[in-house]
C-alpha cells in the first residue's frame, strides 16, 4: 500500500488524492475541530496539523477529506487565525487575555527549548556550581562547622524528594508551563534569599592575620572560642536551598515531558539532550564565575591587607546568587506565558506509537483512560501500575547506580586528581572541569543524537545503555595503575630519606626540634631537594621573601632541606612539589572515557523510561524515578565514595584534639578503593540494564494505535487504522 506524502508546509497535510477516515457517528467535541474560512473551499489547519473541511457530510466530519485539492492551500496562513485545540483551549502564547502577536514566533518547540535551557543552566550554575564553590567561604564567614554546611547542601535534595511525588503527579495532568514558570520563580527567590545574610550582618572582621610561621614563629588560634551568633544564619541558607529544590523539581520532570509531548518522537531525544547539556554546562560556568567572584573581597569598596591566599580571606560569595536570582525571575515570565500544548502538537500525539510495557493482567490499559490521574484517589493505582512495570523499576535502579558514580565523581574527582598529580585544589578543580565539560556535555548530547540517528525503539535504547555501561566498566580498570606519592618528610618517608618504621608518622626531627612547630596549620612547601614538608617550620626555614616572577613565597635557611645538591639549595617554595608522573596522560585519557560513556547513557536511559510507561504516566514516572535516583544514588553516593577514599588517608588534620579533614592520601590505596567502588556500581548497573532489556514486553504491532512516528525519510507521516505492514514496522 503506497502511503500518502506530505506535499505542503508543516502545519497542514494536503494530498494528491483525498483520504477518508470514517467514524461511526459525529462526536460533539468535533465541532471545535473544523473552523472553515469564508469563501474558501479548503478547511483551516487544526492544532494537530490536520485540516477539516467545512462542508457538511451525511456521515459526520470524520468522513470528510483531510484537505481539498485547492491551490489556495499553498499560500501562507492569514493573519488573525488562532490555533485552538480540540477542547477549545487557547494555544496562543501570552498571559491571560494578553497575547501580543510579537510573541507568537516564540510559540514553538524551539522557543520552549531555549527558555528551558536557560532555566536549567541557571539551576546547574547555582546549585551545583555556586554552592560548591562558596561553601568554604560561607563556613568561614558565618562560623559554620562542616556538618552544618553539609545540611545546607542536603536541603536541596530533601526538598526535591518531598515535592517530587506531588509535582509530578498533579503537574503531569495540569498546565505544565505554569508549573514550570512558578518553579523557576521560586528557584529565583531561593537564590535571593541565599544572598540575604550578607546584607543583614555587619562587616566582616578577620580575627587575626595568621600566616604559616617559620621556625620559632609558628602560631595558632586558641581552641576555646565562643560560639558565634552568626551560625544561626545556617537556617536562612537551608531555607534558600529548600526553595532551590522546590523550584527545580518541575524542571527535570514536567520540563522533559513537555518537550517530549510537543516534538516528533524521533526528535525528542535530541531536544532532551540539548536541555540536559545546558544543565551540565551550568555547573562549569558556576565554578568559573564563582571562582572569579571569590577573588573579590566580600566587603566591596573596603580596603584590606589580606590576599586571597590568606586562610581568613572571604570572597564576594553573594554576587553570583543575586545575578542568578534576578535572571531566574526574568526567565520565569516567558515560561509562564506558554500554552498547555503548543500549536501543532496534537498530530505528534496522534502519530505516536505506544511502546509501554505490557502487563500480563492488562492493567496498563487503565492509564489510557482520559480521566485517570486527575484526582488523589488515582494516586495509589498510579504508583501500583509503575511498581508492576519491571522495565521501569530496573531502569530506575540502573539510574541510581549511575547517579551514585556521577555524584561520587563530581564530589571527589578533583580530590583524586589533586592527590595523584600533586596539584593545588584550584588547579585540580580547573583540570576536572576541562574533563567534565567536553566528556559530560558531549556524552549527554551524543546519547540523544544516537537515539535519533538510528531511530531506536525502547528495546534498542536499553541495549544502547547496556553497551555504554559495559564500555565504561572496561575503562574503569585503568584505576589499577596510579601515580606514586611525592616524597613528604615525616609522612611517606623519614627526614633522612629512609622508610617510616611501621608506617607511623613522625613530623619532628633533629633539624626542626628547636622550632616549636605546631600541626594546626597545614601549609606544604617544596624544598630544592624535591621533598615536600608539612610547613615552612617543619622544613626548618628561618626567613622568607617573595618571588617576583610568580608571586610565591620563597623560604631560606631551611635546615631540613639537603644543601649538598645544588648551589642554590637549602630553600623551599610555598606549595606542593610538581609531579612528573609518566602515567598522567593515560590516566586522564581513561578517566575521560569513563565520564563520556557514563553520561552517554543518561539521555537514552531517560528516553527509555518515557517510552516504557503510558503517555499519561510519563511525568509521574519521572518523578518517581528521581526519588529513587536521589535516595539510592545522589544522596548516599558521595557518602559511599567518601568513606572508601578516607580509608586511604595518610595524614589527618588534628585541631583542638579533634580529627578534621585529610591532608595527604596514599595514591595506591586511593586508586584501589576507587576501582572497587566503580566496579561494584558499574556491575550493578550492567545487571539492571540486562534485566530491564530481558523483561521488557513491547506491545504487539497490531495493537499500536494505527500510526507511526514521523519519519524524516518521507516514508510516512500518517497511517490509516490498519495493521502495520512488515516493511513499516521499524520506521
Amino acid at each position: 500500500m503506497a502511503m500518502p506524502q506530505n506535499s505542503t508546509r508543516e502545519n497542514g497535510f494536503c494530498f494528491a488524492q483525498p483520504l477518508d477516515f470514517s467514524c461511526p457517528s459525529p462526536h460533539p467535541s468535533e465541532a471545535g475541530l473544523c473552523a472553515a474560512r469564508e469563501g474558501d473551499g479548503c478547511s483551516t489547519p487544526l492544532s494537530n496539523g490536520m485540516a477539516s473541511s467545512g462542508a457538511p457530510s451525511p456521515s459526520g466530519s470524520c468522513a470528510q477529506p483531510l484537505c481539498s485539492p485547492s491551490p489556495q492551500d499553498e499560500t501562507p496562513l492569514e493573519e488573525g487565525i488562532k490555533y485552538v485545540s480540540a477542547e477549545g483551549e487557547e494555544l496562543a502564547c501570552g498571559w491571560g487575555g494578553f497575547t501580543p502577536g510579537c510573541l507568537q514566533p516564540c510559540n514553538t518547540s524551539k522557543g520552549v527549548l531555549f527558555f528551558l535551557c536557560v532555566a536549567s543552566f541557571l539551576q546547574g550554575m547555582t546549585v551545583n556550581g555556586f554552592i560548591n564553590t562558596v561553601i568554604t567561604s560561607i563556613e568561614r564567614r558565618f562560623d559554620l562547622r562542616s556538618y552544618q554546611s553539609g545540611l545546607i547542601a542536603s536541603s536541596y535534595d530533601i526538598a526535591a524528594c518531598l515535592c517530587l511525588t506531588f509535582v509530578s503527579y498533579f503537574g503531569g495532568n495540569g498546565h505544565k508551563p505554569r508549573w514550570l514558570g512558578w518553579g523557576v520563580l521560586v528557584m529565583g527567590l531561593g537564590s535571593l534569599l541565599f544572598a540575604l545574610p550578607h546584607f543583614t550582618t555587619g562587616r566582616y572582621e578577620a580575627r587575626s592575620a595568621a600566616q604559616p610561621g617559620v621556625c620559632g614563629g609558628n602560631q595558632s588560634l586558641p581552641c576555646s572560642q565562643a560560639a558565634s551568633s552568626l551560625s544561626g544564619y545556617r537556617f536562612v541558607f537551608m531555607l534558600g536551598q529548600f526553595l532551590h529544590g522546590m523550584g527545580a523539581t518541575p524542571l527535570y520532570t514536567l520540563g522533559v515531558t513537555y518537550l517530549d509531548e510537543n516534538v516528533k518522537t524521533n526528535y525528542s531525544p535530541v531536544y532532551i539532550a540539548v536541555f540536559y547539556t545546558a544543565a551540565i554546562l551550568g555547573p562549569a560556568a558556576g565554578y568559573l564565575v564563582g571562582g572569579m567572584f571569590l577573588n573579590i573581597y566580600t566587603e566591596i569598596g573596603r580596603e584590606t591587607d589580606m590576599a586571597p591566599e590568606n586562610t581568613l580571606w572571604v570572597g564576594a560569595w553573594w554576587i553570583g546568587f543575586l545575578g542568578a536570582g534576578a535572571a531566574s525571575l526574568l526567565i520565569s515570565i516567558p515560561i509562564l506565558g506558554y500554552p498547555q500544548r503548543l500549536p501543532g502538537s496534537q498530530r505528534y500525539i496522534v502519530m505516536r506509537v505506544s511502546e509501554a510495557h505490557q502487563l500480563k493482567d492488562g492493567s496498563h490499559k487503565k492509564a489510557s483512560d482520559p480521566d485517570f490521574g486527575k484526582t488523589v484517589k488515582d494516586l495509589p493505582r498510579s504508583v501500583l501500575l509503575l511498581l508492576k512495570n519491571p522495565t521501569f523499576i530496573f531502569l530506575c535502579l540502573a539510574g541510581a547506580t549511575e547517579a551514585t558514580l556521577i555524584a561520587g565523581m563530581s564530589t571527589f574527582g578533583p580530590k583524586f586528581l589533586e592527590s595523584q598529580f600533586s596539584l593545588s585544589a584550584s588547579e585540580a578543580a580547573t583540570f576536572f572541569g576541562y574533563l567534565v565539560v567536553p566528556a559530560g556535555g558531549g556524552g549527554t548530547f551524543l546519547g540523544g543524537f544516537l537515539v535519533n540517528k538510528f531511530k531506536l525503539r525502547c528495546s534498542g535504547i536499553i541495549k544502547l545503555c547496556l553497551l555504554c555501561t559495559v564500555s565504561s566498566l572496561l575503562a574503569i580498570f585503568i584505576f589499577f595503575i596510579h601515580c606514586p606519592n611525592m616524597p613528604m618528610a615525616g609522612v611517606t618517608q623519614m627526614y633522612n630519606g629512609s622508610a617510616l618504621p611501621g608506617g607511623h608518622l613522625n613530623l619532628t626531627a633533629a633539624c626542626n626540634a628547636q622550632c616549636g612547630c605546631l600541626q594546626d596549620t597545614y601549609s606544604p612547601v617544596c624544598g630544592t631537594d624535591g621533598i615536600m614538608y608539612y610547613s615552612p617550620c617543619h622544613a626548618g626555614c628561618k626567613t622568607w621573601s617573595v618571588n617576583l616572577r610568580n608571586g610565591k613565597k620563597v623560604y631560606q635557611e631551611c635546615s631540613c632541606v639537603d644543601k649538598a645538591l645544588l648551589p642554590d639549595s637549602g630553600k623551599a617554595e610555598a606549595g606542593k612539589c610538581t609531579s612528573s608522573c609518566a602515567k598522567k596522560p593515560l590516566l586522564l585519557c581513561f578517566v575521560f572515557v569513563v565520564i563520556l560513556f557514563t553520561f552517554l547513557s543518561s539521555i537514552p536511559a531517560l528516553t527509555a523510561t518515557l517510552r516504557c510507561v503510558s503517555d499519561r504516566q510519563r511525568s509521574f514516572a519521572l518523578g518517581i524515578q528521581w526519588i529513587v535516583v536521589r535516595t539510592l544514588g545522589g544522596i548516599p553516593g558521595p557518602i559511599a565514595f567518601g568513606s572508601m577514599i578516607d580509608k586511604s588517608c595518610l595524614l589527618w588534620q588534628e585541631q583542638c584534639g579533634e580529627q578534621g579533614s585529610c591532608y595527604v592520601y596514599q595514591n595506591s590505596a586511593m586508586s584501589r578503593y576507587t576501582l572497587v567502588a566503580g566496579l561494584v556500581y558499574k556491575v550493578l548497573g550492567t545487571t539492571f540494564f540486562v534485566v530491564a532489556c530481558l523483561l521488557y514486553k513491547p506491545p504487539p504491532p497490531e495493537s499500536a494505535p494505527g500510526s507511526l512516528d514521523a519519519s524524516e525519510n518521507g516514508t510516512s507521516d500518517l497511517q490509516e487504522h490498519k495493521p502495520s505492514l512488515p516493511a513499516e514496522e521499524d520506521i
